[in-house]
């Protein structure tokens, strides 16, 4: 692992180095609810600014999971447990469109009454053009034709291997390959699909499954991969591994009492060399980089070939830092006084990370960091267990789901009156921000003088 360097030097100014290198849909439909105010609940000085919350109909919103953003269909997507199904809201109206269903909803732990992630679903979602693919709890990827009317859209339900849920993903830039992460079997693995790209007609199968060498992480204790990203420019995957063993020699990752002591690290598969097992990297083979000060849940694609990885004291608890680090030389800088991620999001609209940091201490939050500088911006209070945030790079808006309130929904629910605040009511929601820059771009582009801010995540 290279040495830290201060997280005064942006990752911009590292010189490159070699590599180390179908079923029927369930659908609730209906017109578009009225959206509100905030009705307070955030703090009015920040630069990112509470827009409004959308409401969701049907049952209130006790457990989500990933989301996302297709600024080029205009479409937020949101794993919605509670209503056993993936909620679309419009990113240019802010209003609902539809739930498309035929998941297993919330599965409950019946000696605490908790919420099961394992085996609930939908859970991770990604679109390409038409496509929509979402992890379900019965450890099955659904594909989803957005053109299609709700009860039709389902075209297919894969299975992947396993008992438990088929968690993140990620797509290369084409939409022709998929990399999925059932993060809850033991031990973990993913599974490498060719997807639709843009093709009118659903063709996906499976390519690969994806194994990490026992050694690196070890059965039987609860370890797992997470959210993957895909980089353009180096053609790889980069996946989260939250924890590994010998990360530093003789840690405890489990097989101890006491505490977590291994730091994570980050799988790198290149789709066109796919291995049948992973060891520690290898420039040409690809594997496990050991990092250092993070056990990562989140990824995302920054500029200049950068990944910010969301580490969390959730699977270190000496972990303190966000990590910024380079694909090509896999340098790296600490984000100060920011850990505690789920998902993270790279918005291209305005060069910032957004990130869904339920795990802070002080309480949840939105987290805001400079993708050129690294600095860290602000932190916004969301309620408890807001893990989820995607961005549309086309207007700016962050969106970030909230729970229902614990004496609506019980375990689980938001314990803070942050999120009610920011609803507006009971139910939980989707909040949006809004980050200033983008109306001064929309002038410019007006004007003749804009660029196209028309990006994929």
């Amino acid at each position: 692992m290279s040495a830290r360097i201060s997280s005064r030097i942006s990752l911009a100014a590292i010189v490159a180095a070699p590599l180390l290198v179908g079923v029927g849909a369930l659908a609730i439909s209906g017109t578009a609810l009225a959206t509100g105010p905030c009705n307070g609940g955030v703090p009015a000085t920040t630069e990112t600014k509470c827009l409004t919350a959308v409401q969701i109909p049907g049952n209130p919103l006790r457990s989500f999971d990933i989301s996302w953003v297709n600024p080029h269909s205009g479409e937020y997507y949101l794993g919605d447990r509670s209503n056993t199904g993936v909620d679309i809201i419009d990113t240019g109206t802010l209003t609902f469109k539809r739930t498309i269903g035929g998941f297993v909803g919330i599965k409950l732990n019946p000696l605490t009454g908790a919420v099961d992630n394992n085996h609930s679903g939908p859970d991770g979602v990604v679109s390409h053009g038409r496509w929509l693919y979402a992890g379900d709890g019965d450890s099955t990827l659904h594909v989803i034709d957005l053109d299609a009317p709700t009860a039709s859209a389902t075209k297919d339900v894969i299975k992947t291997g396993g008992t438990t849920r088929v968690d993140e993903m990620a797509l290369t830039t084409d939409g022709e390959m998929l990399l999925t992460a059932n993060n809850a079997e033991d031990p973990p693995f993913g599974n490498l699909f060719q997807a639709n790209g843009d093709r009118n007609f659903s063709s996906v199968k499976e390519i690969a499954k994806i194994n990490i060498d026992l050694a690196i992480v070890p059965a039987s204790f609860g370890l797992s991969i997470e959210q993957p990203a895909w980089d353009p420019t180096t053609k790889r995957f980069y996946v989260s591994v939250p924890i590994i063993a010998d990360n530093p020699k003789d840690c405890n990752y489990g097989q101890k009492s006491g505490p977590i002591t291994c730091d994570g690290g980050m799988l790198v598969v290149d789709p066109a060399n796919v291995q049948p097992s992973y060891g520690l990297f290898d420039p040409v083979k690809g594997g496990v980089v050991k990092l250092s000060q993070c056990g990562p849940n989140g990824a995302t694609v920054g500029p200049h070939d950068n990944l910010m990885l969301g580490c969390t004291t959730a699977n270190n608890p000496s972990n303190k830092d966000t990590l910024v680090i380079n694909a090509t030389t896999q340098r790296f800088v600490l984000v100060g006084g920011l850990v505690g991620s789920d998902e993270v999001w790279f918005n291209k609209g305005d060069g910032r990370y957004y990130t869904a940091s339920n795990r802070l201490p002080g309480g949840a939050a939105l987290g805001v960091v400079n993708g050129e500088t690294n600095f860290l911006i602000e932190t916004i209070p969301q309620g408890s267990g807001s893990h989820s945030v995607a961005a549309d790079s086309k207007h700016n808006f962050i969106f970030v789901p909230q729970v229902a309130p614990f004496a609506v929904v019980g375990v689980g629910g938001d314990t803070t009156p942050v999120g009610a605040g920011i609803c507006g009511s009971n139910n939980g929601c989707v909040a949006v921000y809004s980050h200033q820059v983008e109306r001064d771009r929309d002038d410019r582009d007006r004007d003749g003088d804009g660029g196209d801010h028309d990006h994929d995540h």
